[in-house]
This record gives structure tokens, C-alpha cells and sequence, in this order.
């Protein structure tokens, strides 16, 4: 899009989307002269990109003018040329809303920052021993028994499925990607204390509000673990557009090594069948993935061959 002024009579801010243009997906070009400022790419995402620059040249009190000024201040803009496109395709941050929640506009804020600094995609991380933070329509006990604690023992909460494609929605508009993360198969009580049927042992445990990690696992050799993870992928799949789904994987201290192995090719599976591509955190490295899989490090001295799963891969 452009605006309808023509030639250079008055001054001006022109947007500019055009297809045919270098400078990529999320590239853009930013000129700036005396009397016009001209933001152009070949999508609106970088459009997008390229008014975030322009935010960031100008002072800092012109986010809060209408608090900080009882009337409107000039600002002034340096002359200049940028053309730029970003180094990295994946540009994220994580927000673990697991181990403390966080509320709908809180989620939007972050979402906001990241806006600011054109990063594009929030991992969300849903699920974890202190907390189940996402409505599964087939399994309700997990919001009604697993959201209600956090770290400290303080109050939790949980996002309705409006809520979170509420969030997945106002992240597209600022051009980020949210990837859910619904952690397996430890970092599990608070489904563990859900529903009894996903223990081993039938028993649920109670509630957790700690810090301790590796002592929670789902039962991996019960076929109802992998009904539930259906359900949880597909339901959660069916509200985040984007391409990804990760399943965690880390920290599974209770499983062998070929338990582990099995369980993680077989929420593959699961994942491929909703439509996604999973992602899992370094030690799922040591089962075999598909080529769309992705394995993101967390661990500075894990190497792709790390087939250890136990206490000792984690000293």
C-alpha cells in the first residue's frame, strides 16, 4: 500500500508493499529524507519490521507522549538508508507460564516487546510439574485439578481455548509464531495428578509447587498416555496455525534409554499425524527423528549423539 500524495510538494510518510522487491520476506528498506520517509518491502511483514525501526529512532518519550506532555512534542528523525533482513530465520523467546502463571494481558505484552525487537515466535510453555495452563476439552480435569497451583503454592490459573487463540491471534498480527509446548514425558505431575489412569502405578500423586525436576513421568507403556497425547496435540494443533509443536523431552530421569527412545518416536507420530512438525529439546537427539523435526540445545555440552537419558546426563 502507498499513500496518495504525489511528487514531492508536501512532506510525507510512504508505506510501501511491493512483491517484486529484494528484499525478502521480512526484509525492508527504510529511507529517510528532508521532507519524506518512504518504508518499503515485498510483504507486509517486513513492512511491519520496518516500522519497529522507526519506533526504535525515535525518542524514547514518544511511546508515552500522551502521559508525559500536556501538549504534542516534534521529534526529529536522523536522514539515512537502511536495508536490512534478518540473519536468522527463527527469532524467539520462551515464557513459561507452567511454573507461575500469567494472565491473557501479560501474554500480549511480551507479545508486544518482541514485537519491538522483531523477534517472531513465542514459545509458550503450557505444561510442567507445577501447572496445566491449557483447556483440553476431552480431558477437563486438567485445568479443574492440575491449573490450580504454581510455584510457591500461590494461586494458578489456566487459558480457555478462546483465551489462547485469542493470544495465537493478536501474535499473527505483530507477525509472531507461538509454539505451544506441552512438556512429556516428565515435567508431568500436574497431569499425573489429573487423571490416576496416566501413572503406572494408578495412584495420582498430589499436587507440586516446587522446583525439583526428573521425578515425574507418564506412563509410556500404557496405550491411554498416547490417547491422551492425541487429544492434547489435536486440540491444541487445531488452535495454533503455526507449524510447530513441541513435546519437550527433557529431564525424563524415570525411563530407560530405549523407553525414552520409543516414546518420543511415537509422539512423532502423533505430531505428523495433526499436521505439525515436532520439536523436542536436546536429548530427543538420541531417537530417530524425521528431517522436520527439530532439536533445540539447552544443555551448552550435549552433542547430537547423546543417548543418555539418566541422572547422569545431567550433572
Amino acid at each position: 500500500m502507498t499513500n496518495a500524495s504525489s511528487g514531492a510538494q508536501a512532506s510525507a510518510i510512504d508505506l510501501v508493499v511491493d512483491a517484486q522487491r529484494t528484499t525478502g520476506v521480512e526484509g525492508y528498506e527504510l529511507t529517510i529524507s528532508p521532507r519524506r520517509v518512504t518504508l518499503a518491502a515485498s510483504t507486509p511483514a517486513g513492512l511491519f519490521y520496518a516500522t519497529q525501526t522507526v519506533r526504535q529512532l525515535l525518542p524514547y518519550w514518544s511511546e508515552y507522549e500522551a502521559v508525559a506532555f500536556p501538549q504534542p512534542q516534534a521529534a526529529t528523525l536522523p536522514s539515512l538508508r537502511i536495508r536490512d533482513s534478518p540473519r536468522f530465520e527463527w527469532r524467539g523467546a520462551m515464557l513459561d507460564v507452567a511454573r507461575h502463571f500469567f494472565s491473557v494481558d501479560d501474554v500480549k505484552r511480551f507479545i508486544d516487546l518482541e514485537a519491538l525487537h522483531k523477534m517472531n515466535r513465542l514459545h509458550l510453555h503450557l505444561a510442567d510439574d507445577q501447572g496445566w495452563r491449557i483447556e483440553i476439552r476431552k480431558w477437563p480435569d486438567l485445568t479443574a485439578k492440575g491449573s490450580v497451583t504454581e510455584v510457591g503454592g500461590t494461586p494458578g490459573g489456566f487459558y480457555t481455548q478462546a483465551q489462547f487463540a485469542e493470544i495465537v491471534s493478536y501474535a499473527a498480527e505483530r507477525f509472531v509464531t507461538v509454539v505451544p509446548e506441552i512438556d512429556m514425558p516428565g515435567h508431568t505431575n500436574a497431569a499425573l495428578a489429573s487423571y490416576a489412569a496416566l501413572n503406572c502405578s494408578g495412584q495420582a500423586p498430589p499436587a507440586f509447587t516446587g522446583i525439583d525436576v526428573g521425578f515425574s513421568a507418564l506412563c509410556v507403556d500404557k496405550e491411554i498416555t498416547y490417547r491422551f497425547l492425541d487429544d492434547v496435540v489435536r486440540e491444541i494443533g487445531g488452535l495454533t496455525p503455526g507449524r510447530y509443536f513441541h513435546m519437550g523431552g527433557d529431564e525424563a530421569r524415570k525411563l530407560t534409554a530405549d523407553q525414552y527412545r520409543a516414546f518420543v518416536e511415537r509422539v512423532q507420530t502423533i505430531v505428523q499425524a495433526h499436521g505439525k512438525e515436532m520439536i523436542g529439546w536436546d536429548e530427543t537427539a538420541a531417537a530417530a527423528l524425521a528431517p522436520t523435526s527439530i532439536v533445540q540445545h539447552w544443555r551448552p555440552t550435549a552433542t547430537r549423539g547423546s543417548a543418555s537419558i539418566g541422572p547422569a546426563a545431567f550433572r
